[in-house]
């Protein structure tokens, strides 16, 4: 009886070795990238399916048309993680926040490798850089927004914005945008709400209402802050009200005009500016991917005194899901998220929406960082 434990125990000790053996054998075999990629690019961030941890980053080189996905894990041999929601680049580090993970992982620009990551987070959406030992994390559930120190990785405090009023207007936090000392943050979730934020105290000290549900700002050549907002969606606990495109007075924070879009099933998004900061850029469609008439990317003067009649770039058969311009080029990139279940396709258009290329990125590329 002790000879058959004893041959038991040795053969789950060997099964366990050659386990591991294999194991190690895996990771010997596997190929990681090896860059130094110093040119100017673009990477498309690829926010994956909710809950599948199959988010990934894109690489392109828009001289070279050269196109690597997935650089992230393929360098580190690190998942990305569970939806990348945005990624900014200071200096030469790559910060990829990872919304339903909860972190935002940090990464060399030029060769792709793992610098570090900062975690505490809630449900993480954008960082902001303020200097270099502080940035704001905006959030989506936690009802504050983080400061923390890029240097250190990590989180020195929050600012309260939950008004706790009632089970609406309990802000959260998307976008944010820098005007001298104050810094403006959209409410998106079930909020109608641009939130100011004052950088010196790190105090939320005013608020300005706008349309239902704003989910993209931008700042132009005038110091106008533009507001899009989606209005909601039917059947919404908040209500639906129409879309619109609001401009505000960055420094009175006064409301000046609304445009209010006539189809309620359209919900317009991912509101951009060149460069110049004298022209508005934004997708005409709906975000839960009915039909709209006339959807596709519509261009805006900003001192024009009426929404576009017609759009630069039809949508079609496709589903555009997200907007970049190129600040340096004027290059116009749109992704079609398809059915949100196969890898993304992105086009790459010139400035007089001219196609230049087109390219397949992850599964819904839903940002843009240009470096």
């Amino acid at each position: 009886m002790k000879g058959l434990k004893l041959n038991i125990l040795l053969i789950i000790g060997l099964m366990v070795i050659l386990s591991a053996c294999m194991h190690d054998n895996a990771l010997r075999d596997f190929h990681r990238l090896v860059v130094h990629h110093d040119e100017k690019a673009v990477f498309i961030v690829n926010e994956g399916n909710f809950m599948y941890g199959n988010a990934s980053l894109t690489y392109y080189n828009p001289n070279t048309k050269e196109v690597l996905n997935d650089v992230f894990y393929n360098t580190n041999a690190l998942p990305l993680g569970d939806v990348a929601y945005s990624m900014r680049i200071r200096d030469s580090l790559a910060y990829i926040v990872v919304n339903n993970s909860g972190k935002i992982y940090i990464m060399n620009v030029n060769t792709f490798r793992y610098v570090g990551k900062i975690t505490g987070f809630t449900s993480p959406r954008h960082i902001l850089f303020l200097d270099d030992e502080k940035a704001y994390v905006s959030d989506l559930y936690a009802r504050t927004i983080s400061i923390v120190n890029p240097k250190t990785k990590q989180i020195t405090g929050k600012i309260d914005i939950d008004n706790h009023s009632s089970r609406f207007n309990q802000h959260s936090s998307e976008q944010m945008i820098r005007f001298g000392d104050f810094v403006f943050v959209n409410s998106w979730s079930y909020d109608n709400k641009i939130l100011v934020i004052d950088s010196r105290s790190d105090r939320w000290v005013d608020s300005i209402t706008v349309a239902k549900q704003p989910n993209s700002m931008v700042l132009d050549k005038n110091n106008k802050l533009w507001v899009l907002s989606d209005g909601g969606f039917s059947g919404s606990p908040y209500g639906q009200t129409l879309a619109a495109l609001t401009r505000i007075d960055a420094q009175s924070h006064q409301v000046e005009k609304v445009f209010t879009f006539s189809d309620s099933l359209a919900s317009p998004s991912g509101l951009t500016t060149n460069a110049a900061g004298d022209s508005l850029y934004f997708l005409y469609n709906n975000w839960a991917g009915g039909q709209v008439a006339g959807a596709g990317l519509y261009v805006m003067g900003v001192d024009d005194n009426h929404l576009p009649e017609k759009p630069l770039i039809a949508q079609n058969r496709k589903l555009f899901y997200a907007l970049g311009i190129d600040p340096l080029s004027g290059r116009i990139y749109l992704s079609d998220a398809i059915d949100f279940a196969q890898r993304g396709q992105v086009y790459v258009y010139s400035p007089k929406a001219v196609l230049l290329d087109s390219l397949k990125a992850g599964i819904i590329p839903s940002a843009f960082c240009f470096k």
